[in-house]
C-alpha cells in the first residue's frame, strides 16, 4: 500500500475553525465524547457523555392492548383500515408516549487572550492516532492544540503549547445550554466542577482539572483562569449515577488521576489503545484524478465531488471515517452508538437521539464484524440483554404471548414499549426480532461457541415471540398483525389508506432469518429443545417473497400501490440486505425484483435521506451492481455529507456513515452465502487498490490487492479448521502456506476454489 497516499486517506483538513457545529470534529472513547471547534480565540468542546439522558425508567405499557387486540386484528382482515387504526391509537399506544431521550453534558469554553491577526491556521483530524490538532500563529508566536478522547484513562486530553515561553492566557468556563440546566457549578483548586439531576433521571457530573506549566492560575467564581503559561494540560472527565453510586467522586477521582499523569505518557496509552483496533484495516483506492487531496481541504473535496469530479481518496477517507467513529462510539462497557453516535448538542434532539431498532441501530453495527471491529458490537449485546425482561413483559401485558417482543425505538433504560403516536412506525413489534439476528452475525464471524451458549437464549426469546405472534390466514400460511411496513402507507383499491397490515414482507423476512438461525445454533449446541421443531415447521408456513405488478417485489402481503413511491424505507429488501434469503445466483428472479424495486424507489426520489442512500449501496452491493453501488456512493458523498464527513439525514443522523462504510466493504468483500467472494462488486472507476484486514463469516482475515480490475493477490488467514470455499470471478492459482496446490473439487466455470484450512494457515491467490 503505497505509503505516501496514508496522510490524506486518513486526514481531516481544514484552513479554518468551524463555524457551526456540523463543521466542528468528533472525538470519543465510546463514554465521551466531545465536538472541537478550533476557534483561536474564543474555542469550544461540545461535551456528552454517553449515559446522561433526561428521565428515569418507567412502565408505559397501555393496559388495554390486550383487551382490544383482537378486534384491531378483525378490522384489519376487514379492510376497516381508518377503524383499526383509530383504535391502535388508543389501545396500542403507550402510556405516556415517548420514551427518553439523550441530553449533552454541556461545553467547556476556552476564552484567549491572543494580540494580532491569526495567520496560518490549520485544523484536521488525524484517524491514524485519533487526534484532533489545531495550530495557528498570533503575534508572532505559533500556537498549537492536540485534542484526545482516552478510553483507557477514561478521560477527554487537550494540551495547548506555544512556541515562545509565557504565551499562553485564557479563561475556561463550563455550562450546559446557556446554563439553564445547571444545578451545581463551581471553580476551585485548578478543577471546575458541574453536577445535577436530570429531569429526575441520572445524576451526573463533569470536572475540568487544568494543569500549567510555567504562568499562573487562579479562580474567580465560576472561572478558571491561566495567565502567561508555557503550555498547559487540560483533562475533562464526567460520570453519572446510571453507573457511580457517587458521580461527582468518580468523575473527580479520573480528572485527578489523569492530571497527575504526564502527556506523553497519556498520549502514547491512547494511541496504542486505539491502533489495536484502527490499524487492523486499510484501504486504498488508486484512479488517476489529477487533484493533489493531500493539499486540499475536506470540504472542497466534498465540493468537486458534487461538482462531478472522481476523488477515490475521499472514498478511502470516508471508509476510514466511519470505522473511527465507531471506535470513537462504542467500546466495551460503553453504551451502543445512538442516533447521533455520541454527539448531540440539543437538550430536545432530533428524533430523541436514541436506539431506533427498526434499522438505525442495526446499520450503525453492519461494519463493526467485516471491518474486523467486533468488540464495537459488545455494548449493543449489552442493551439486547437488558431488553430481554423488559421485552418478556411488553409481549405478556400487550400480546398475552411468550417470550420477549421491543418495537421501534429502545432508550437508555431498554424500554421495549411502543414509541411516539405514529401510526406509520409505532405498532411494529419486531425490533427486538431483527437485533437478535446480530448476536447470530457476531457468532458467524467468529466463530465463539461460548458466546453463541450465552445468546441462544437471547435469541430464543424474540423467536418465541414471533411464533406465538404470528396468525394463519385462509391460505394456511402465517403471519404477523397488526404490523406495519416501516414506515410506509399503502392504498386499497377503493382508495382508502393505510399503514396497519397483515404479513407485510420485511416481517415474513425476518422471521425466517430468525427462525433459521435459531435452528442453526440450537444444531451447533446439540440442543433437544422443542422449539427447533417448531421453528422448522413455521417456516414452512411463512410467505415467500412475491413480485408485483411491476415486477418489483411485493412490500405487502398483498400487491397494495404505495403512497410514496419514492419512500426512504426500502424494508421489504431485508431479504437482500442484510438478511440472506436473496441473492443472484440462487434467486435470479427475486435479485431481478429487487433490482426493479431499487430502479423504481431512486427513480421517485428515494435515497434522499442519507441513511436510505447507505442502504442503497448495500443493496446493489449484494447484487453485484459496481456501477450502481459507486453512483450511489458518490450521491452519498454529494447530497448527504456535512463538510465534516458526518452523515446529514438531515439533520445529523450517524448511521449513513456507518451503513456507507459498511457498504464500501461490502463491494470488495462478501461471505453471507457461505462462499468468500473477492471483488464482488468493483467499480470501474477504482481499477487498482489494496484493502488490507477485511473479515469473512467463518473467521477468516482478507487481504486483497486489485490491478485492472482484475486480483492481483489475495491473502486469507483462517483463524480456525476448517473447509473454505472462495469465489473469483476470474481465473487465479492458489498456494497454503508457500507452496502451489490444486483445489478440492474446483467450479472452474465459477472460479470457485475449496480447500481445507487451519488456524495460523496462510491462504494466497494469485492471478
Amino acid at each position: 500500500m503505497p505509503e505516501n497516499n496514508r496522510e490524506h486517506e486518513d486526514t481531516l483538513l481544514y484552513y479554518s475553525p468551524a463555524k457551526q457545529w456540523e463543521e466542528a470534529l468528533p472525538i470519543g472513547n465510546g463514554r465521551l465524547g466531545a465536538m472541537i471547534f478550533g476557534d483561536p480565540r474564543a474555542e469550544r468542546v461540545q461535551l456528552n457523555e454517553d449515559s446522561l439522558w433526561y428521565g428515569g425508567p418507567r412502565d408505559r405499557h397501555n393496559p388495554d392492548a390486550l383487551p382490544n387486540l383482537a378486534e384491531i386484528r378483525k378490522l384489519i382482515f376487514e379492510g376497516k383500515l381508518q377503524e383499526a387504526e383509530r383504535l391502535a391509537t388508543m389501545a396500542l399506544t403507550a402510556i405516556p408516549e415517548s420514551q427518553r431521550h439523550y441530553v449533552p453534558l454541556g461545553d467547556l469554553f476556552l476564552q484567549f487572550e491572543h494580540a494580532g491577526e491569526i495567520r496560518n491556521y490549520e485544523r484536521r483530524l488525524d484517524l491514524s492516532e485519533a487526534i484532533v490538532h489545531v495550530s495557528y500563529t498570533a503575534g508572532g508566536t505559533k500556537f498549537a492544540r492536540e485534542i484526545f478522547a482516552s478510553y483507557p484513562d477514561r478521560a477527554i486530553v487537550l494540551r495547548l503549547t506555544a512556541d515562545s515561553p509565557g504565551q499562553i492566557s485564557f479563561t475556561a468556563r463550563m455550562g450546559r445550554e446557556r446554563f439553564r440546566y445547571v444545578d451545581e457549578i463551581r471553580a476551585e483548586n485548578g478543577k471546575i466542577v458541574m453536577s445535577g439531576n436530570s429531569g429526575g433521571g441520572v445524576r451526573y457530573c463533569g470536572v475540568l482539572a487544568c494543569v500549567p506549566e510555567g504562568g499562573s492560575m487562579r479562580t474567580i467564581g465560576e472561572h478558571l483562569i491561566v495567565s502567561n503559561a508555557d503550555a498547559v494540560l487540560l483533562v475533562v472527565t464526567a460520570s453519572t449515577d446510571f453507573r457511580e453510586a457517587n458521580p461527582e467522586a468518580a468523575a473527580l477521582g479520573d480528572a485527578g488521576r489523569v492530571a497527575a499523569a504526564g502527556y506523553s505518557e497519556l498520549k502514547a496509552a491512547h494511541i496504542s489503545d486505539y491502533r489495536s483496533l484502527y490499524d487492523r484495516t486499510r484501504l486504498w483506492i488508486g484512479a488517476e484524478s489529477g487533484m493533489k487531496p493531500e493539499m486540499a481541504e475536506t470540504s472542497e473535496r466534498l465540493g468537486n465531488v458534487k461538482a462531478g469530479r472522481e476523488d477515490t481518496g475521499l472514498t478511502a477517507l470516508y471508509f476510514h471515517y466511519g470505522r473511527y467513529l465507531l471506535i470513537a462510539s462504542s467500546r466495551p462497557g460503553s453504551l451502543p452508538a445512538n442516533l447521533q453516535g455520541i454527539w448531540n448538542k440539543d437538550m430536545l434532539p432530533a428524533w430523541d437521539s436514541k436506539f431506533t431498532i427498526n434499522i438505525n441501530t442495526q446499520m450503525n453495527y453492519w461494519p463493526a464484524e467485516s471491518c474486523y471491529l467486533p468488540e464495537c458490537h459488545l455494548p449493543l449485546f449489552e442493551l439486547i440483554e437488558r431488553m430481554i425482561p423488559n421485552g418478556r413483559h411488553t409481549a405478556r401485558t400487550m400480546y398475552g404471548l411468550r417470550g420477549s417482543a421491543a418495537h421501534h425505538n429502545t432508550d437508555i433504560w431498554a424500554d421495549t414499549a411502543p414509541q411516539d403516536l405514529w401510526p406509520s412506525s409505532t405498532y411494529w413489534p419486531l425490533g427486538l426480532a431483527w437485533l437478535s439476528l446480530h448476536l447470530w452475525e457476531h457468532y458467524r464471524y467468529g466463530g465463539d461457541t461460548a458466546f453463541l451458549e450465552r445468546v441462544y437464549l437471547m435469541m430464543k426469546e424474540a423467536a418465541v415471540f414471533l411464533l406465538d405472534y404470528l396468525v394463519e390466514l385462509p391460505s394456511g400460511e402465517w403471519v404477523t398483525c397488526p404490523s406495519v411496513s416501516p414506515e410506509n402507507t399503502y392504498r386499497l383499491p377503493n382508495g382508502e389508506t393505510g399503514v396497519l397490515c397483515y404479513g407485510p414482507s420485511m416481517d415474513s423476512q425476518i422471521a425466517r432469518e430468525l427462525f433459521q438461525a435459531c435452528a442453526a445454533a440450537g444444531e451447533r449446541l446439540g440442543s433437544n429443545d422443542e422449539l427447533l421443531g417448531e421453528l422448522r415447521q413455521a417456516i414452512d408456513k411463512l410467505p415467500p417473497p412475491r413480485i408485483g405488478r411491476y415486477g418489483q417485489l411485493q412490500e405487502w402481503y398483498e400487491d397494495y400501490e404505495e403512497v410514496e413511491p419514492g419512500h426512504r424505507h426500502i424494508s421489504h429488501l431485508f431479504a437482500l440486505h442484510p438478511g440472506t434469503q436473496i441473492t443472484p445466483d440462487k434467486t435470479p428472479e427475486l435479485s431481478a425484483a429487487a433490482r426493479r424495486t431499487l430502479e423504481r424507489r431512486l427513480a421517485n426520489g428515494g435515497g434522499h435521506t442519507g441513511w436510505s442512500r447507505a442502504w442503497i449501496i448495500n443493496f446493489w452491493a449484494r447484487l453485484q451492481e459496481a456501477e450502481e453501488a459507486h453512483a450511489n456512493i458518490t450521491a452519498l458523498l454529494s447530497h448527504s455529507t456535512l463538510p465534516n464527513l458526518l452523515d446529514n439525514h438531515p439533520p445529523f443522523q450517524i448511521d449513513g456513515n456507518f451503513g456507507g462504510t459498511a457498504g464500501i466493504a461490502e463491494l470488495l468483500l462478501q461471505s453471507h452465502e457461505d462462499t468468500i467472494h473477492l471483488l464482488p462488486a468493483l467499480p470501474k472507476a477504482w481499477p487498482a487498490g489494496e484493502v488490507r484486514g477485511l473479515r469473512a463469516r467463518g473467521g477468516v482475515t482478507v487481504d486483497i490487492a486489485w490491478k485492472d480490475g482484475l486480483i492481483h493477490q489475495a491473502i486469507l488467514r483462517p483463524d480456525r479448521k476448517g473447509t473454505y470455499r472462495v469465489r473469483c470471478d476470474h481465473p487465479v492459482a492458489l498456494s497454503l502456506d508457500g507452496a502451489a496446490c490444486e483445489s478440492e473439487n474446483p467450479d472452474k466455470n465459477r472460479n470457485l476454489l475449496s480447500f481445507a484450512g487451519e488456524a495460523g494457515m496462510t491462504i494466497v491467490i494469485h492471478a
